[in-house]
């Protein structure tokens, strides 16, 4: 057997110290740890997610027409006319490379009463933008078609619906509502003329917002049955600025617009 010395019992004590003093340390930085993650946790939870406008609350029948149109232009004249035989109007969200290559259907699109919204300049992924391109994407295509028909877009509709906060925060700030779509006719897909009107009249209730394209390969044989289908259904198609709601509104998590005093159901 070892006799422990009257040496060794301050050692002894000293680390026991120092092995308390570690264990404080790691707990005090585990708590610590813990403490910054979780308010970084609630920094993020607590930032609010900015949503265009998908759809909008109200029951009068009234619904939102809209083309996007970036590439081809041949069809648009027809469809112009489809609609001034149905007596409707429509919004066109245009990109700038359009208006650049078809300048007179930009203005016949206005001549003829439709409205026209923003849809870029170069048709980018506007999420991947800094804010300043997001706010030079929206500007340059505005002042052209300013010069064009004497009018700005209010509207606007990022390219393949990509979006984060800055696009929506940078849009409204420069005098846009963002717009999406709650119901997508899908005729990009080119899959006939059928699938496209079923697509595009099936559960559409009051205050949707259809999504069609100016170039697609069956829109002007499809056009004709789907806005008489929304005749029957007691629906009244109009642009977009005619379903959106005026005053001051909210937006509920599903990208409805309410007025601003509706209280938003939780989801």
């Amino acid at each position: 057997m070892i006799k422990r010395t009257e040496r060794d019992v301050p050692a002894a004590s000293a680390k026991r110290w120092a092995a308390g003093t570690l264990l404080a340390i790691l707990l005090l930085s585990a708590v610590s740890a813990a403490y910054v993650s979780g308010a970084r946790t609630a920094e993020v939870l607590a930032r609010k997610r900015e949503l265009p406008v998908y759809s909008v609350d109200r029951d009068d029948g009234k619904i939102a027409i809209s083309f996007d149109a970036a590439w081809g232009g041949e069809k648009t004249r027809k469809i112009l006319d489809i609609l001034d035989e149905n007596g409707i109007v429509a919004t066109f969200f245009l990109v700038d490379i359009w208006t650049q290559r078809f300048p007179e259907l930009v203005q016949e699109i206005a001549a003829r009463g439709h409205e026209i919204g923003n849809h870029s300049t170069t048709h980018p992924k506007m999420s991947s933008l800094s804010r300043e391109k997001i706010a030079q994407e929206l500007e340059t295509m505005s002042a052209n078609v300013e010069k064009l028909i004497g009018q700005r877009p209010t509207l606007f509709r990022p390219p393949y619906g990509d979006y984060n906060n800055d696009v929506v925060l940078t849009a409204r700030q420069n005098g846009y509502e963002v717009v999406q779509w709650s119901v997508d006719s899908l005729d990009w897909k080119n899959k006939g003329v059928q699938p496209l009107i079923d697509r595009a009249t099936r559960n559409v209730k009051s205050g949707d917002i259809v999504l069609f394209h100016n170039d697609s390969q069956y829109i002007v044989e499809a056009l004709p049955a789907v806005l008489k289908s929304y005749r029957e259904q007691g629906l009244t198609p109009g642009p977009v600025s005619s379903v959106l709601l005026p005053g001051q509104t909210t937006i509920d998590p599903q990208g409805k617009q309410h007025p601003a005093a509706t209280t938003i159901p939780e989801v």
